[in-house]
This record gives C-alpha cells, sequence and structure tokens, in this order.
C-alpha cells in the first residue's frame, strides 16, 4: 500500500495547483535568470517533499505506537475513516479543530515567514519557501497523512509520503515555471475528481483492515501470525 501513496499524489496534484500554484507562480528567481531560475524551482519543490517526509515520520510514530499494541488492521480501517471523515467535514470544523489543538497559532507563524523569505532573492529563500509550503493547511496532505499512520513503521511512512510528493512534483514543477501551461478550467476539473480519489483510497484501507482473504488487497490475518504474535508478547514479560 506504499505506493498508494505516488499514486494518490500523481491523482490528485492537480488539487495541489489550485491550492498551492499562486505560491508556485509568484516564487522570486533566486538570483537571476539562466540555471539558477530552474535550480530554485527544484529547491522549492524539494523543500515541499522534505516537509512531507518529516511529517510522515510523525505520522508513522504514531502508527507505530499502534502496531506494537497488535492493531495493525484496526489501523487500517481507522486510516480509512479518518480519510472519509476529511472529506465530508466542513471547513468550520476544520477550523475549529484547528483552535483546539492549538495549530492556527503555528499557521499564522508559518505565514509570517513565507512573507519574509518570498522578499528574499536567493536560492536558500527559495528552499525555506518550499518547506514552509509544506506546513500550510491542506485537507488533501492530511489525507495522505492518514494514509500514511498505517504504514509498515516509521522508515514506511516516510517513503509513503515522499512518494506522494514525488507523485505531486512533475505538475507543480511545471507551475512553478510557468502557470500558462494549465488551464483554470482544467484545474477546477480535477479539484472535482480529488474527493473520490480520496474515498477509492479510503475503502482501499477499510478493506485492507478488514482482513477477507483478497491476495496483496486484504490478507487475513494468519493462525501462525496470531501464534507469533502471542509467543512474542509472552517472551516479553518479565520473569
Amino acid at each position: 500500500m506504499i505506493w498508494a501513496g505516488f499514486l494518490f499524489g500523481l491523482l490528485g496534484s492537480f488539487h495541489c495547483v489550485g491550492m498551492c500554484g499562486p505560491i508556485a507562480m509568484a516564487l522570486p528567481f533566486g538570483g537571476s535568470n539562466g540555471w539558477r531560475f530552474y535550480v530554485g524551482r527544484l529547491l522549492y519543490n524539494g523543500g515541499r517533499l522534505t516537509t512531507y517526509t518529516l511529517l510522515g515520520a510523525l505520522a508513522g510514530v504514531f502508527g507505530k505506537s499502534l502496531q506494537m499494541a497488535g492493531l495493525q488492521q484496526a489501523i487500517s480501517i481507522t486510516s480509512g475513516i479518518l480519510i472519509l471523515l476529511l472529506l465530508v467535514l466542513p471547513a468550520s470544523s476544520k477550523g475549529k479543530a484547528a483552535k483546539v489543538f492549538g495549530t492556527d497559532k503555528l499557521m499564522v507563524w508559518v505565514r509570517q515567514k513565507l512573507g519574509y523569505f518570498f522578499q528574499q532573492n536567493s536560492l536558500g529563500a527559495l528552499c525555506m519557501v518550499g518547506l514552509l509550503n509544506g506546513l500550510l493547511p491542506c485537507g488533501f496532505v492530511y489525507i495522505a497523512l492518514s494514509g500514511a499512520i498505517s504504514a509498515p513503521g516509521v522508515t514506511g511512512a516516510m517513503l509513503y509520503m515522499l512518494l506522494f510528493g514525488l507523485g505531486t512534483f512533475p505538475l507543480m514543477f511545471l507551475v512553478s515555471l510557468s502557470g500558462k501551461f494549465i488551464s483554470l478550467k482544467l484545474r477546477h476539473t480535477f479539484n472535482k475528481a480529488v474527493p473520490y480519489v480520496g474515498m477509492v483510497l479510503a475503502m482501499l484501507f477499510i478493506v485492507r483492515g478488514l482482513g477477507l482473504g483478497i491476495p496483496y488487497m486484504s490478507p487475513k490475518v494468519t493462525e501462525t501470525a496470531q501464534h507469533k504474535k502471542e509467543m512474542t508478547m509472552c517472551c516479553s514479560k518479565p520473569e
């Protein structure tokens, strides 16, 4: 299921264009025309991918704590339910949640820093814009993180989010070069498709967690695996 991150990023990258496209198109040159222009755009997108990967590490730590409790299937089902909730919850509810968790203050800081680095015409500033861009509130990224929770371990969750970022890279790189490549109508059409792509991803995680015996998609937890789990728990107990 790790490769689902790449497919989700690739199919939903038009949503990124609609949300973050204005930032990408407004990037400063990075020093001068020529090769620095293209390197600056690569650094910007590399910054986004770095932040997504680090967020994946946080999701992986949370998921691993649940996996250690033997809740692998429950994690997958929960991830699917979280994705569905993110798709159906109104924006006002998400705003209230941000206040409860204190992330609204973090976003104020992120936007202030974005404004500062936008005024710095350097390659390092473009990388910082990308890093901060990855922290901006985005339902699309939240959906990806919900999927990363069920990835195998912290490394798996980081890889999932890295692949998600790589899926968004081609289109976002083109947009950072010139917004004229993609029409507003086409962006709007693909934005409409994002919820449906998210629903398919959610159902995949739920079906996987149900253990229906479908090879690769929803394997059953075998008695051997369950026995190994019980043996591990038994051996870990102090004498």
